[in-house]
């Protein structure tokens, strides 16, 4: 199975996505979609699944929660759009991670592409796939594809957008 993880696109939508997400099984977006429009071309792709960030309105809000827990491939994935940084997380992630107990932690916000391990959560996974939008301070436009099979990772693969892609 492979899971496309998006964040942060402030109302814009790339045009590499259609091609680097052509053949994943499931979306992630970490919130900030920034218009509904990002959702529904999303969902032209794949299933996907969303979390309000804090710049989407009701049109977002009405359709996408502030935390989602996903089952993937035998993985637990909870998501949400600010979780603060490992080892500091804020107390909406802390009572996500406690409840639900997940595999994989993914959030947005920070516009920082980040995947690291975090011990003192159980060896959780944190994934922030950074961000694909125009708006704000990165310099490169990312996202991750995530490898899963038979509930183990198998790889977390960073796509740059505005790269050259190996067809052309």
């Amino acid at each position: 199975m492979v899971i496309g993880i998006i964040s942060d696109t402030h109302g814009w939508f790339h045009p590499a996505i259609p091609d680097v997400f052509a053949d994943v099984d499931q979306i992630l977006h970490a919130g900030d979609f920034g218009t509904a429009a990002i959702l529904d071309k999303l969902e032209a792709i794949a299933p996907t699944t969303g979390v309000y960030g804090n710049v989407d309105g009701s049109e977002i809000r009405l359709r996408c929660p502030e935390v989602a827990v996903i089952e993937a491939a035998g993985l637990k994935i909870v998501m949400l759009h600010i979780a603060g940084a490992p080892g500091r997380f804020n107390a909406t992630t802390r009572a996500a991670i406690a409840e639900h107990n997940p595999d994989v932690l993914v959030c947005g916000h920070s516009h920082i592409l980040r995947i690291e391990r975090v011990p003192s959560s159980g060896n959780l996974l944190y994934l922030n796939p950074g961000a694909a939008g125009r708006q704000g301070f990165h310099q490169k436009k990312t996202c991750v594809r995530l490898h899963v099979a038979d509930g183990t990772l198998q790889q977390a693969e960073v796509v740059h957008l505005d790269e050259p892609t190996a067809d052309g």
